[in-house]
């Protein structure tokens, strides 16, 4: 059962990245994508001069966009209101006109009597030939029982069907959007229609009327006989039938989001609803766009039937909202408006003006906002270390975060660190975090997090802030951590105040700073987020936290490891070690990024103990299998301070510093801790 659902089409009235916090027992989501290397979806949209809502719609053979409305006016603003109207639309984003051309009984039956009215949720271009899916929708939005398909061969100004009974029915495929192969269908790879279909409802049931929908299912027919139910066929994983119960899903997604939210806002939404499939062949994938009462949801598969991974949350936040930052329902991809880049598109998507947006009816209409989808990119990581941000937008670099309060991230990488951005959504979150995404991988090993304002409702981490990196599409733990200075975990982390975290190199194409939000209203702030691969050891002191790889490596036969608190450090509370009854070298060591010409002095803190040979043990720096600079140690009392200087050669990128001894064949250890390079 949800709480106060909000989000709905006229007349209701109604009453939150690539991860979003689940509840505690939801599944995962569906898998991460790794084709789609970066997305970026305007916050706010640009209205036409039209009203209504959902509006799917198809580019047919003669260059004209078409498009059905439920609840409004369609493009004749000065026309009669209808449940369900179709326009034609001229011009681009931004300065569209056109016409109403259709509507109410002209447009599809109504089937399941008082208490439902009729909704478009699907339309199809083959040449000039246009099909519309027409559903059965109750008043209060919570059950969708039967559906039809409509044919219009004039443009959509007259249109036929089966008027004795809906092609489907019992609450079974009764949510239909059709795949949309651009002008007139000219994509299509083969002489089928593919439509898309929901069980149940079109969203979310509120109320459980039915249940939620949560897998999507598909079906083909020729392109010919679209409304002849006998010739659809349903795909079943590893083929198609004529019998809709063999149908089985192409995506399944049982998150769950908004688990729990502060106010009466809606909460525990599923996530799949009815959107819009566009085929996108530059790049090769079809995308479904889907969307919960306060996220868009994106998925892309290279073949209409999967596998489907999802790539992006776009999080608005709870209500209200506002004019600059809203999301909407009934998504879709429009073809006609894909640029011929192939990444730039335009989506459309709807508020309720009777909704909890508290937006108005700004968006009651036409609307779209600028979409950019980079494909990902194989090559490997090449930039070189340096002082520069990787978070400048020429590196491609994406902000991203779990929601954001002003719908803007761009103070991230101002080089400011006076203002703030918070991610209070009114959601009861587990997670918050901030980052970036690029579309080809970076070496990274450096993150300066700068905190925005506190207060006792959120603003801070509580405990640590971690890093984490994005690795084939997944996001993963950073091991060997370290932060400076120490983060409190609590309100006293402060205002505007930065905080260094630092880890072994990293070779990815996202990364982020991600924790357990503070206050009691469970969110974060941030002023500043700057990403650098820079020379520099990482866990030096042994005190890393993260469940990835150390960033010390070992050669040798020795044992080796770390002690915990267990009082043999030089500092803090842990240290290195190596011990063996061996003969043989064996050391820790660790690769450091450096700058060619450049001159760097390399420090360790050794004990050794007293069955050390003079001279048997060496810390140094080594290019390769080339040794730069080195010096050596025997038997001693306690902790000895020793230090190094070198040159690095032209064209040398890299630098291994270790320490390490041969063993003499007794019972040999020594200690190391506080690593250093300057």
């Amino acid at each position: 059962m949800k709480r106060g659902a909000l989000l709905a089409v006229l007349p209701l009235v109604l009453g939150s990245a690539t991860l979003l916090t689940q509840s505690q027992n939801s599944p995962p989501p569906t898998a991460a994508s790794t084709a789609i290397g970066t997305a970026q979806v305007e916050s706010k949209g640009t209205p036409s001069p039209s009203d209504g809502d959902l509006w799917p719609s198809c580019w047919a053979g003669n260059d004209k966009l078409y498009a059905a409305n439920g609840d409004g006016k369609g493009f004749s603003t000065g026309g009669d209101f209808a449940d369900i109207a179709v326009s034609e639309i001229n011009g681009t984003p931004g300065y569209l006109s056109g016409a109403t051309i259709s509507k109410g009984d002209q447009v599809g039956s109504i089937w399941s009597g008082p208490g439902y009215n009729r909704k478009p949720t699907g339309m199809v271009c083959v040449g000039d030939t246009m099909y519309l899916a027409v559903q059965d929708l109750a008043l209060d939005f919570n059950d969708v029982p039967a559906a039809s398909i409509l044919k219009s061969t004039d443009h959509g100004k007259t249109w036929t069907w089966d008027k004795k009974k809906p092609m489907f029915a019992d609450h079974v495929f009764t949510t239909i959007w059709f795949a949309d192969f651009g002008k007139g269908g000219a994509l299509a790879p083969d002489g089928y229609v593919y439509a898309y279909g929901l069980d149940g409802n079109w969203r979310d049931s509120f109320d459980d009327t039915v249940p939620d929908p949560q897998s999507v299912f598909l079906a083909r027919v020729p392109k010919n006989k679209v409304q002849d139910r006998g010739a659809w066929k349903f795909y079943t994983g590893s083929g198609w039938s004529a019998k809709i119960a063999d149908k089985k899903p192409v995506l399944t997604d049982t998150r769950r989001l908004y688990a729990q939210t502060y106010g009466t806002n809606a909460s525990n939404l599923s996530v799949i609803s009815q959107g819009g499939v566009t085929y996108l062949a530059k790049q090769k994938r079809y995308v479904y766009t889907s969307w919960t009462e306060y996220t868009f949801e994106f998925y892309e598969s290279p073949t209409p039937w999967g596998p489907w991974k999802h790539f992006m949350s776009k999080d608005f936040g709870g209500y209200p909202w506002s004019t600059s930052k809203y999301g909407g329902y009934g998504v879709t991809i429009p073809s006609k408006f894909v640029q011929p880049d192939g990444k730039t598109m335009y989506l459309q998507a709807n508020v309720c003006p009777c909704g909890g947006g508290g937006i108005g009816t700004s968006v009651y209409n036409f609307n779209l906002r600028k979409l950019v989808l980079t494909p990902s990119s194989d090559a490997p990581a090449a930039n070189l270390p340096g002082p520069d941000t990787l978070a400048a937008p020429a590196s491609g670099a994406v902000a991203i975060s779990k929601s954001t309060n002003s719908g803007s991230l761009a103070l991230m990488n101002d080089g400011a660190r006076t203002g703030s951005e918070s991610d209070f959504d009114d959601e009861v979150k587990g997670a918050s975090w901030w980052g970036y995404e690029w579309p080809a991988r970076h070496k990274v090993n450096n993150v300066e997090f700068t905190s925005g304002t506190v207060s006792a409702q959120g603003g801070y981490f509580t405990g640590r802030p971690r890093v984490q990196v994005k690795q084939n599409g997944e996001w993963v733990e950073v091991g060997s951590q370290t932060v400076s200075p120490a983060y409190p975990g609590d309100a006293t982390a402060g205002a505007n105040t930065t905080y260094t975290l630092t880890f072994p190199t990293q070779e990815t194409d996202g990364v982020r700073v991600i924790g357990l939000p503070g206050g009691t209203r469970s969110y974060t702030t941030v002023s500043e987020l700057a990403v650098r691969y820079v020379a520099q050891l990482a866990d030096g002191g042994f005190e890393g936290t993260g469940g990835g790889k150390p960033a010390w490596q070992f050669e040798g036969a020795a044992a080796n490891g770390v002690d915990r608190g267990l009082g043999f450090a030089h500092s803090g509370a842990n240290n290195g070690w190596i011990r063996c009854t061996c003969t043989g070298f064996s050391d820790l060591y660790q690769t450091v990024p450096v700058t060619p010409g450049a001159t760097y002095t390399f420090g360790s803190w050794i004990n050794a103990s007293a069955n050390l040979p003079a001279d048997q043990g060496r810390f140094g720096v080594r290019a390769g299998g080339q040794d730069l600079a080195g010096t050596t140690f025997g038997a001693g009392t306690g902790y000895v301070h020793h230090e190094v200087t070198v040159k690095v050669p032209a064209n040398t990128h890299e630098l291994t510093v270790h320490a390490g001894f041969t063993g003499p064949n007794k019972d040999t250890w020594i200690q190391v801790d506080d690593f250093t390079v300057s």
